[in-house]
């Protein structure tokens, strides 16, 4: 179904080392006084890294699952002297990302390593992003799909979901929820294929943008 969207691989495809583990932020190209969101944060590495590439007028905003990891980024940052001082601007929240909790058109950009494969919906996932976007805002995500459907015995295992396994769909199904959920155009930055338990699985980094009101659809 890739007619929906128009698919680039970039020559960072094939000499990145970010490997679906990490190091997006790089990609994304932070201009000064934006607002950025790291879905998936735990510790908050990349949010204090996107934090000081915004700067005093811009802020990061990392969000996780539980609200263990959410404190312990929140600790981290209250004892931070970049932040103290105003330098940075930097906040933790607890949520869902398949229900995230901001307002529509909130951030520029949207980065995240490796979490959406633990999602049961990956569309609603990205039709999320699409919507707290602002229009020309992007996202630089790295996930895990594979090349053929898992079994359903994999898809049920509890445990194969926690080890980034038994969630992941195929390469084709998760270019084609990105695509449904508004995303006109992805790039490849990077990608790896590997063995996983003995299937087929890829690591991909990829880019997208939300199209401004008066972009040229494809």
């Amino acid at each position: 179904m890739h007619e929906q969207i128009q698919i680039r691989y970039t020559r960072e495809s094939q000499t990145s080392s970010n490997l679906s583990c990490g190091g997006n932020v790089a990609f994304l190209n932070i201009k000064l006084g934006e607002t950025i969101l790291d879905l998936g944060c735990g510790r908050g590495r990349e949010t204090f890294e996107a934090a000081h590439l915004a700067g005093p007028t811009g802020r990061a905003v990392g969000l996780d699952l539980t609200q263990a990891m959410v404190d312990k980024a929140s600790a981290t940052a209250t004892e931070s002297l970049d932040v103290q001082s105003g330098r940075i601007h930097v906040e933790f929240v607890q949520g869902d990302i398949e229900r995230l909790p901001f307002a529509d058109d909130s951030f520029d950009a949207i980065i995240s390593s490796c979490v959406i494969n633990h999602a049961q919906d990956k569309q609603r996932v990205y039709r999320e992003i699409f919507r707290i976007l602002r229009p020309g805002g992007r996202f630089v995500i790295s996930d895990a799909v594979t090349k053929y459907p898992l079994p359903a015995a994999v898809k049920a295992d509890p445990t194969a979901w926690a080890e980034c396994f038994g969630g992941a769909i195929t390469r084709e199904e998760y270019f084609d929820s990105i695509a449904i959920a508004g995303f006109p155009r992805l790039s490849v930055l990077a990608s790896r294929e590997y063995l996983k338990n003995g299937y087929d699985f890829a690591s991909l980094t990829l880019r997208g943008e939300k199209p401004t009101p008066n972009a040229e659809r494809c």
